[in-house]
């Protein structure tokens, strides 16, 4: 049971990037699916959230209008599309989910599965 993150890279600022979480092993279903994101020197920070079974969501303040959470369950994967992405991007960006559907919804103390995280940089 894994989570794969992917779609990482270099990119400009002001230029996009799609990341896309994937698990094998088990279908994501009505999962809960966050992503979070750890700049070098700074806390873990959450990124974005949706938990189906109680229609929890978050988006961070300081990716609103720019990062959009989008899933889709005939292919199995979740995604963060990112666009107008700024220095302060910059970090490894990881997703989670739960063991199961849940009602403990996006504002929980842990989650069960988490990406290997992929790098993201923005810089000219």
């Amino acid at each position: 049971v894994q989570l794969q993150a992917s779609g990482g890279g270099l990119v400009q600022p002001g230029g996009s990037l799609r990341l896309s979480c994937t698990p094998s092993g088990f279908t994501l279903d009505y999962r809960a699916i966050a992503w979070f994101r750890r700049a070098p020197g700074k806390e873990r920070e959450g990124v974005s959230c949706f938990s189906p079974v109680d229609g929890s969501s978050y988006t961070a303040d300081s990716v609103k209008g720019r990062f959009t959470y989008s899933r889709d369950n005939a292919q199995n994967t979740a995604y963060l599309q990112m666009n107008n992405l700024q220095p302060d991007d910059t970090a490894v960006y990881y997703c989670a989910t739960e063991k199961r559907p849940s009602s403990y919804g996006c504002y929980r103390n842990g989650w069960d599965f988490w990406g290997q995280g992929t790098q993201v940089t923005v810089s000219s």
